[in-house]
């Protein structure tokens, strides 16, 4: 059995990867700001195996009583960073509040949470950051996601760094880039949009990946999409 951190667990890809989690025997610690939500999640999945923490991950307050909440008599064998915000908007349309908050969820929100809870990621740890296409070198980009693949960007090197840093200490670090999947995130950024990949397929990837390719893979940025959509 694994101690599973998962951010975003209240919706989407972080729901269903949340459960496949549990369903397999790990206990998960699912973080997202919705009480609500949590408890419907925790209420689905096997009995015990979710344990629902209400975060605001932008608050630096908020991050600090997590150990509280935590405990402190084990450690973390998997992160996962999936709590994420995508703002489909013209370039010129932007103000510095939308970069500003595209930027506090998807990269410093992981920042800050894995400098909180540093203390419980010991050798054999893996952190699996949920990167974007859009923010993947190379990849097609779209009109109105210049925020968000930016962002989405800056968490693809900031993970391939921080598995340099984390190296000696037997700390795994990496990024999948995933293609679109169909969340309620994208269907508010683009409504009527048909994704190839359900939330429940992309858990069970993302869940295999976090248990079972830190032996083999670190400090990657991995596609991970059927085409090339942001």
């Amino acid at each position: 059995m694994k101690n599973i951190l998962i951010t975003g667990a209240s919706k989407g890809i972080g729901y269903a990867t949340a459960l496949r989690f549990a369903q397999q025997g790990h206990q998960v610690f699912a973080l997202a700001r919705s009480e609500s939500k949590l408890e419907k999640l925790s209420k689905e999945s096997v009995p015990g195996k979710i344990i629902p923490i209400a975060i605001d991950l932008t608050s630096q307050k908020e991050i600090d009583i997590l150990p509280q909440k935590l405990g402190t008599t084990f450690s973390i064998d998997i992160l996962v960073n999936n709590a994420g915000a995508l703002i489909n908007k013209p370039f010129m349309d932007t103000d510095m509040d939308d970069w500003m908050h595209q930027l506090q969820v998807n990269l410093l929100a992981p920042v800050r949470l894995i400098k909180g809870i540093k203390g419980y990621l010991k050798k054999g740890s893996h952190i699996v950051n949920i990167g974007s296409m859009g923010g993947f070198q190379g990849s097609a980009k779209f009109p109105g996601l210049a925020a968000y693949s930016a962002s989405k960007g800056a968490l693809s090197i900031f993970s391939e760094c921080l598995s340099t840093e984390f190296s000696e200490e037997g700390i795994s670090v990496n990024c999948l880039c995933l293609g679109a999947v169909q969340t309620e995130m994208l269907n508010e950024a683009f409504p009527g949009y048909k994704a190839p990949t359900q939330p429940e397929e992309m858990a069970g990837f993302i869940a295999d990946f976090s248990l079972n390719a830190r032996s083999y893979i670190n400090g990657k940025v991995i596609p991970v999409a059927l085409n090339n959509p942001g």
